[in-house]
């Protein structure tokens, strides 16, 4: 589990970089990457439940490949940023959609949407050694048994190391933070009941229950 290796710190999430998702989201594929944060405590393991929040009725899952940073970063390159990952993790990044329509809407930001406790799962992660290529795992969401998301790293617009480099520019990243890489098309909503399984190649799954 992350907490066991180092503490956890700042998730930083990557919005639209699957062409695919941005598209059945009604939205151009930005030309600068959308960036929004959530907290430490969103942050559960595999094996939790995770209970939708009462302000609102659309909680939806977004299955993602998760980066640990093993040192701080300032304006690395692409190189550089390579070598702080410590490791790779399957991620769920949950979305009040209903709570972001209306954010959207009004021009507000999206903590609520995004931060709430339980809305940043992360299963164990495994060590960078392990992972040969980060760019080419397959990746799928089931919901009580059923494919909800299916896709691949390969489709990933910015690369791994190109997302930290990015980052690192304008955030003083630290040992710790955890860096959401974005999510394939198939995202949806999940109701009190609900078991998910996340799944991507050559990483431990993530096990969820979801609860009201």
């Amino acid at each position: 589990m992350p907490h066991s290796l180092i503490p956890i710190g700042t998730m930083y999430c990557l919005g639209r970089n699957y062409e695919r998702h941005a598209r059945e989201m009604g939205v151009e594929v930005p030309t600068f990457p959308v960036v929004f944060l959530k907290p430490p405590s969103a942050w559960v393991p595999s094996g939790s439940t995770v209970s939708i929040p009462s302000i609102s009725k659309e909680m939806h899952h977004e299955l993602e490949l998760v980066v640990l940073l093993d040192r701080d970063l300032r304006n690395a390159g692409e190189e550089e940023a390579a070598e702080a990952v410590m490791g790779y993790a399957v991620g769920i990044d949950f979305t009040l959609r209903d709570v972001q329509s209306r954010a959207k809407e009004r021009g507000e930001p999206w903590a609520i949407a995004k931060g709430f406790a339980g809305s940043a799962p992360i299963g164990p992660i495994t060590p960078r050694a392990a992972v040969p290529d980060p760019h080419a795992l397959a990746m799928r969401l089931l919901v009580n048994g059923d494919v909800r998301q299916e896709g691949t790293t390969a489709d990933m617009i910015l690369s791994v190391p190109r997302i930290l480099s990015m980052l690192s520019g304008i955030f003083a990243l630290r040992r710790g933070d955890l860096v959401y890489t974005g999510t394939p098309e198939g995202v949806g909503p999940v109701l009190p009941g609900d078991h998910l399984r996340a799944e991507i190649d050559g990483l431990e799954p993530l096990e969820l229950s979801i609860d009201r």
